[in-house]
């Protein structure tokens, strides 16, 4: 028994050790680019779901309208059971009766009457005897079927046609802006990841210089050259740069998240971003690049909702216009019985045509007429508006993103300069011509300095794409 324990031991042990690198090639981090990270936002992002699913409501509404312009073919059916039952009574009187007599005959009867004209009739009456008819209703049923064509509806299919066509291309614009702004999102949160990365490597490096100075001060304090004074102070910057270590950490695990969010990834997939681009990325200078704001989409669909708006009054218009249609129909009725025999048991063909003509509206159309006319002025004014801002908007953008590339050309050279006198820092220490202070403070420069400098450059990535955006040239 002791033997199949320790064999079975021994087997777990073996699979304890084979399971991590199980586990690290199913669970292996997943490095993406920006391209790919925009790539995953376009296709599980929500709204742009949402966007194109309004796409399709549009086209099919569009359809529906113009299937207006066909007839339309409507079948009814009635059945009708009544217990209405009765009789009628008629008869019972004389019937006065006049009888034309042939020629030659008519003079030898004397009670013959002669006319104006010379024709003989005789006067008689004849009994009608009472005769009573019983009825009852019963089943009736009635049905049939019916076809409807609209010959002029004063315009308003034309109209209601137009405003389908304009809907759909204000839906498409919208799939555009959505997924401009899903682009920049995208971008913001990869930047943000960049950054958290980017700082958390400044932070070691900083620990990394603070470590080798530590050690080199405990060993000049064991030759007697250095004082506690100076490890303790360099011990202060060792606790700061732990607690910033820290911060970094929980920054990049959360700008993670907010990656897999956008991403549309599960909150806790093992992601990474890939900094290469980042580091070797030369930006130049884009101004002047084209300053126009025709090709975003809020453009076309500002100038499709004030289509809409004009279409809107010819639709009020032919409201209030002359309306033909045409129709025919069959219809086929079968019930009622009189004397116990079914009386009614036919069909039968109709053809008509329907003009409908308002007369007096007590000045309603007027005032419809003159309310669309009020809304339609309100679109070309909310265009003209909407167009300054977002020409603002341009220009706004135009002048962020040039500060942005001044101000990583400046951290840039505050970078170089921060490291060349961090490194005579160094040296006149090491010399024993300037203080600790002055190393460490060299060394916080340096720090602050390259900190700046990576946000700069993401600052300038995140300024770049919102001038493409307010050109509408974010693909």
């Amino acid at each position: 028994m002791k033997g199949y324990i320790n064999h079975v031991i021994m087997v777990l042990a073996c699979t304890a050790l084979a399971l991590p690198s199980s586990i690290r090639a199913q669970e292996t981090t997943r490095v993406i680019t920006l391209s790919e990270a925009r790539e995953l936002a376009l296709q599980n992002n929500k709204a742009i779901t949402k966007s194109k699913l309004t796409l399709d409501q549009v086209r099919e509404e569009a359809k529906a309208i113009k299937s207006y312009n066909f007839p339309r073919v409507n079948g009814f059916a009635v059945d009708l059971y009544s217990t209405t039952k009765g009789s009628y009574t008629f008869g019972g009187f004389q019937q006065p009766l006049s009888i034309p007599l042939p020629q030659g005959i008519g003079q030898l009867i004397p009670e013959a009457i002669q006319d104006a004209q010379g024709n003989y009739f005789l006067n008689q009456t004849i009994d009608v005897p009472e005769t009573t008819l019983d009825y009852k209703l019963g089943n009736i049923f009635v049905g049939g079927v019916t076809l409807t064509q609209p010959i002029y509806m004063g315009g308003k299919i034309t109209a209601g046609c137009r405003i389908a066509s304009r809907a759909q291309a204000i839906a498409t614009e919208n799939i555009r802006l959505t997924e401009s702004q899903v682009i920049l999102n995208t971008d913001e949160a990869y930047m943000l990841a960049v950054l958290a990365r980017k700082l958390n490597d400044v932070a070691n490096s900083y620990k990394e210089l603070l470590d080798e100075l530590h050690r080199n001060v405990e060993d000049a304090i064991k030759h007697g050259v250095r004082t506690r004074t100076d490890l303790l102070k360099v011990q202060v910057k060792l606790n700061e740069v732990e607690l910033a270590l820290q911060k970094t950490e929980n920054g990049m695990r959360l700008s993670m998240m907010s990656l897999c969010h956008i991403c549309g990834l599960p909150l806790n997939t093992p992601i990474d971003i890939n900094t290469e681009q980042f580091d070797t990325d030369q930006f130049t200078m884009v101004n002047g690049e084209g300053s126009s704001i025709d090709t975003r989409p809020e453009i076309a669909m500002l100038q499709g909702m004030t289509d809409i708006a004009k279409q809107n009054i010819k639709l009020t218009r032919s409201d209030y216009m002359p309306q033909l249609g045409a129709f025919t129909g069959y219809t086929y009725v079968n019930g009622g019985k009189v004397i116990g025999e079914k009386v009614i048991d036919k069909g039968l063909f109709a053809v008509g045509a329907v003009l409908q003509v308002p007369i007096l509206t007590f000045g309603e159309r007027t005032h419809k007429i003159r309310s669309a006319k009020a809304q339609y002025k309100i679109a070309l004014t909310e265009q003209q508006d909407l167009t300054e801002k977002m020409q603002l908007e341009l220009a706004q953008a135009d002048n962020i993103y040039t500060e942005a590339m001044t101000e990583l050309q400046i951290t840039q050279r505050s970078l170089e300069e921060a490291k060349e006198n961090m490194d005579l820092a160094r040296q006149q220490y090491d010399a024993g011509l300037e203080p600790l202070s002055q190393l460490l403070e060299a060394q916080a420069m340096w720090q602050q300095t390259y900190a700046e400098h990576v946000t700069a450059k993401c600052q300038l990535q995140i300024a770049y794409t919102r001038l493409l955006k307010a050109k509408g040239s974010l693909k």
